[in-house]
């Protein structure tokens, strides 16, 4: 078993053991020299990140969904991450859902006592009835929060992918999992406050998942989010300058194209780039994932015959 004493998370920072007698002016020097150490951290770990996204992407593809599941900082760094997909990406609120112990109320403050309950952990992992087109990532920087670690159990008994992201390494969250995640960064400023750098290195691991998988299923074309109804006049807008952009047509066909195809930016772009109609943009959509670049270069070179015999 690891024991508190022996976790990273939990160590005594040298460098910053003089901290209270630094001026405001150390004390950002230092915070920002140790969390330049985040990088790195997250850097070693990029292997399994990637397989993480490749896991969210497969799940989403088969309709179903990344859920987060952690308790205190973890916790609500989870819950911000799925709730900034619906509007960013488009995504229903159900696709990419996090749990955090306590419930909603444990997001704007601490119940700590309910981290430690299990029980607890795979009863709200049970609710959402996760089955085996799920991928749950159990959150810890600590690498033993009893809630997670009983959702984690709950999710695997049902079928479900497990993923643990932890900044400690062995872990009893590492063990429990499929993929394990832990960007070592080490202890931290203040001792065991690990809404500093585990924080920090958490929020990125999380940002890369879920924006990597949401690449991977097509929601955006080069660098541009485009998977969007524009339902109100600054989507509108939006919508008529990515046609322009990347169609180079002039507004009046933009809001004409938009129009012909229910006001949806991707079957609209596939249909102006492909030069083909909407309803048959919308087919060329269905056969290649959603992926606006590959139903483009599909017809294309089925025009010039590639592939044919």
């Amino acid at each position: 078993m690891v024991l508190e004493d022996h976790l990273l998370t939990e160590a005594r920072n040298p460098r910053s053991s003089g901290i209270d007698s630094a001026t405001a002016l150390e004390l950002v020097e230092l915070m920002n020299a140790e969390d330049a150490g985040v990088i790195e951290a997250v850097r070693a770990e990029t292997h399994a990140i990637a397989k993480a996204v490749e896991w969210t992407a497969e799940r989403f593809r088969r309709g179903g969904r990344l859920i987060y599941v952690g308790a205190g900082t973890s916790g609500r760094l989870g819950v911000l991450d799925a709730s900034e997909c619906p509007p960013t990406f488009s995504t229903p609120p159900e696709m990419v859902v996090g749990l955090i112990a306590g419930g909603p109320r444990a997001l704007t403050r601490s119940i700590e006592n309910a981290e430690d309950d299990p029980d607890q952990g795979a009863a709200d992992l049970a609710a959402l009835d996760v089955g085996d087109r799920d991928l749950v990532v159990g959150v810890a920087t600590s690498g033993r929060t009893p809630y997670v670690l009983g959702a984690v159990r709950e999710a695997r008994l049902r079928g479900a992918a497990t993923v643990g992201l932890a900044c400690n390494r062995p872990s009893l969250l590492g063990v429990e999992v499929d993929l394990e995640i832990a960007p070592l960064v080490g202890p931290e400023v203040i001792a065991g406050s690990t809404r500093l750098k585990a924080g920090t290195a958490t929020k990125m691991v999380l940002n890369m998942i879920t924006t990597g998988a949401m690449v991977l299923i097509g929601k955006t074309l080069g660098n541009r989010m485009i998977d969007f109804t524009p339902v109100n006049e600054k989507l509108r807008i939006r919508a008529r300058r990515m046609l322009r952009e990347l169609a180079g047509i002039d507004d009046d066909q933009a809001v004409e194209l938009l129009s012909a195809c229910g006001g949806r930016l991707k079957v609209a772009l596939v249909a102006a780039l492909a030069g083909v109609e909407a309803e048959a943009a919308d087919a060329l959509l269905a056969v290649h994932g959603g992926r606006v670049r590959q139903a483009v270069d599909a017809h294309k070179n089925q025009g010039k015959g590639v592939g044919r015999p």
